[in-house]
């Protein structure tokens, strides 16, 4: 933990105990130690080990069971990995969307990539296409933006490309929250070719933004959507 830090110490170790998540030093499904050993370990009190560790909880790193100890989560998981998946099928289930197309270059960011990845002028990023399916039925065309620098060598990760929590695991950066905006417009000619609906209809538009639990953004998506059969939803907590 940084010496002389303002930041309240729960929080620093909390840091701590992440990074050896996103690292894989504690292992998904391990048993982390208990609280008196994170505090002997660390040099805090037993309160300060326990309301660290209530906070990863509520960060989804770890998941505590009464009598057994606390556990690292798998952030592979389906529960974790559809926390961002806001389509579902008209009974209200998940689309298990499946990806067609993946293609990925390496380029400088455009003002507008740097504005809302909080870049600098001409940083590096991972322009992402992706066309997802419902079953074999193209639902969705997406752009995405991700910093080069947080997913050096993308480009040879294309299996992972169509899954932000999958991808952030695997180059250890951990997923905090995301904020989306919902609109409409006429699809392109080439949102019309990919989803097989006129040009001109409207489709749903969804700008998304997702962020590392630091604050840094590390996904900019904006998404063409034909909700025919299918709706967006939200959980408001």
């Amino acid at each position: 933990m940084p010496a002389f830090s303002r930041r309240p110490l729960y929080l620093q170790l909390c840091e701590v105990m992440a990074d050896r998540i996103a690292t894989r030093a504690w292992k998904p499904g391990s048993a982390l130690p208990n609280e008196g050993d994170l505090a002997r370990e660390f040099g805090v009190s037993p309160g300060t080990a326990r309301k660290a560790l209530e906070r990863l909880e509520q960060m989804r790193l770890i998941t505590r069971r009464q009598g057994r100890g606390s556990f690292v989560c798998d952030l592979t998981s389906g529960e974790l990995v559809d926390r961002f998946a806001t389509i579902r099928r008209a009974d209200g289930g998940s689309v298990a969307a499946g990806v067609r197309t993946v293609e990925i270059e390496r380029v400088p960011a455009t003002a507008e990539e740097c504005a809302r990845l909080c870049l600098a002028h001409g940083d590096p990023i991972y322009r992402v296409r992706r066309v997802l399916l419902a079953g074999d039925v193209p639902f969705m065309i997406e752009n995405a933006s991700m910093p080069a620098a947080l997913f050096p060598g993308l480009e040879q990760q294309d299996t992972l490309a169509g899954q932000i929590a999958l991808l952030a695991r695997h180059f250890g950066v951990l997923v905090g929250r995301g904020s989306e905006r919902i609109a409409t417009e006429r699809a392109s000619r080439e949102v019309s070719e990919s989803l097989g609906v006129a040009e001109g209809a409207i489709v749903v538009v969804l700008d998304r933004v997702i962020l590392a639990l630091d604050g840094r953004p590390i996904e900019w998506r904006i998404g063409w959507c034909n909700l025919a059969g299918m709706h967006y939803h939200a959980q408001i907590t």
